[in-house]
């Protein structure tokens, strides 16, 4: 892969670990002695030119001493980030390239294929961002006056990340005040660009947020099926 087709890789690492039931933020607890986020940053280094890591301000120290071991060949830098996704973010991208590419990857999805996120960066290259999804798989109800009633699954998508989008764009975009729709980055870009094309790319399956107790008892499983 060559270094034009690289990005900068922010990484908004502000969860509670409340549904997942832990002590600490589920991204630092250890898996096969092993941080989560440890196995996120192994998995996108060798695709990143630097990663910004949005943290709250009492884990940067903390998260710094834990990424020491991996020994990471990308420079890693640390900002605080904010109360929501969206100013964890923002906060990064003020100290990130205006230029080049920008992907924003969960801290929590340490299995996205490689091959995914070649193509998600050759997709945001050519038309500015791009997506990773899977179909939808389980019936849909919309409520509604009446209780509900069935909709067709073939119009939704489920959304992955990391979402990617030339830089210059997406620090466009994070000029726009926040609002209770900006759910990903992709809510936020095209608020600021209502016409501009979303490439969307399949995603693979592998690639979940370990969020609760099940996710952890996946994650063996998930971890020797990608690898």
């Amino acid at each position: 892969m060559s270094e034009t087709m690289r990005a900068t890789f922010i990484i908004p690492a502000g969860g509670s670990g409340v549904r997942f039931g832990a002590t600490l933020p589920k991204q630092f607890v250890l898996f096969q002695g092993e941080p989560l986020i440890g196995y996120t940053l192994r998995r996108i280094a060798p695709f990143a030119s630097e990663i910004i890591l949005s943290l709250p301000e009492e884990y940067i120290f903390y998260t710094q001493e834990l990424v020491k071991p991996l020994s990471l060949k990308v420079p890693i830098h640390y900002v605080k980030g904010g109360a929501t996704r969206y100013e964890s973010v923002r906060n990064a991208l003020a100290i990130s390239p205006q230029e080049g590419l920008v992907a924003v990857h969960d801290a929590v999805r340490p299995f996205v294929a490689a091959q995914v996120i070649e193509q998600l960066l050759l997709e945001a290259d050519l038309k500015g961002a791009a997506v990773p999804f899977l179909p939808l798989r389980d019936s849909l109800r919309q409520k509604n006056e009446n209780g509900s009633c069935a909709v067709d699954r073939s119009n939704f998508l489920v959304v992955q990340t990391p979402q990617v989008f030339r830089a210059a764009l997406l620090c466009r975009a994070y000029q726009e005040p926040y609002r209770n729709s900006f759910t990903d980055d992709c809510s936020v870009y095209e608020t600021a660009f209502p016409r501009a094309e979303i490439a969307l790319v399949k995603g693979n399956e592998e690639n979940i947020k370990i969020t609760t107790p099940l996710d952890a008892f996946l994650f063996d499983a998930l971890r020797q099926r990608i690898e």
